[in-house]
């Protein structure tokens, strides 16, 4: 039977997601993060299929208005084992397609949701979910990575730098709750799908967020715990164009890993990575996860 996902569910949900998932670490916080935290948490759009009291498939459908286009996301998806090739995870999948017409969505994706998310694609050693796309008439459109950062590569001291800065009008510090308004605002206005993740990290003591001003005026930022909580997530970041090319980035990057370090995380995780030798050069990062990204039109 499948049905809509009920708060009773959470902990079988769990479990089934912990034995699916065996690359990842999904912990309770996590999955509450996934689910309740989501900024668009739409219920009808959570699947479980249950037999005989077990869970045996959970499906979790969100969309967004990105860019004046609403956008359908499959967030988080999970089949136990003795039920795979049964055409469980189609019927969930087709159930939910039909939602996703009815709320205007044009296009599906699958795990890469912008806001919050888990992983920005599919890994492609999860050769299940590789099929299950296949067969569902999604193509492979894009990949991402994700890079890690060995926290023991340095002591992230940026002193040196940001006096430097300071001496060009620039300064660093970390934001505080008076500079919530303006820090969401420059965000909006130049990166407009960070504004969650940044406000997310205002829920950390202190401020998961560190900032650069001009003149008194934001004009740079870099946050981390916006996503997954816990696991060392850094990012997002983000410089005005017309201070590229300065250190900023650098500086700002290293000051919120000296804080994931001092939190006793050993690694730090760089999502969803464009820039990879700026991450490379400036701390070591390496290439750790690959994911292919995918898509469907909803004609």
């Amino acid at each position: 039977m499948i049905r809509t996902y009920r708060d009773e569910d959470f902990g079988k949900v769990l479990e089934l997601l912990r034995g699916a998932l065996v690359l990842d670490t999904i912990t309770p916080g996590l999955l509450k993060e996934k689910l309740y935290e989501d900024p668009h948490f739409d219920r009808e759009m959570v699947l479980v299929s249950e037999k005989e009291g077990a869970v045996t498939g959970f499906m979790q459908g969100v969309t967004r208005d990105i860019r004046g286009e609403r956008i359908a996301y499959l967030k988080l998806m999970a089949v136990a084992p003795g039920n795979r090739k049964s055409g469980l995870a189609r019927q969930m999948f087709e159930r939910l397609e039909a939602m996703f017409r009815k709320a205007g969505a044009t296009k599906v994706r699958i795990f890469d949701v912008p806001l919050n998310y888990f992983q920005p694609g599919i890994d492609p050693r999860y050769t299940e979910a590789l099929c299950f796309a296949w067969r569902m008439g999604f193509e492979r459109f894009d990949d991402t990575t994700n890079l890690v950062v060995d926290l023991n590569f340095s002591d992230w001291e940026t002193s040196e730098k940001e006096l430097k800065l300071a001496g060009d009008g620039i300064h660093i510090r970390r934001a505080s709750e008076e500079d919530r308004v303006e820090l969401l605002r420059f965000i909006e206005d130049e990166f407009a799908l960070w504004r969650h993740e940044v406000a997310m990290a205002y829920r950390c003591d202190p401020v998961a967020v560190h900032i650069a001003e001009v003149n008194d005026t934001i004009r740079g930022f870099s946050a981390y715990n916006g996503n997954n909580v816990g696991t060392g997530w850094f990012g997002p970041m983000g410089t005005s164009s017309s201070l590229r090319g300065k250190g900023i980035g650098e500086v700002l990057l290293k000051r919120c890993l000296r804080d994931l370090k001092e939190e006793g995380n050993k690694m730090a995780i760089i999502p969803w990575v464009g820039p990879i030798p700026f991450y490379a050069h400036h701390a070591g990062a390496r290439v750790d996860r690959v994911f292919w990204r995918f898509e469907k039109p909803l004609r």
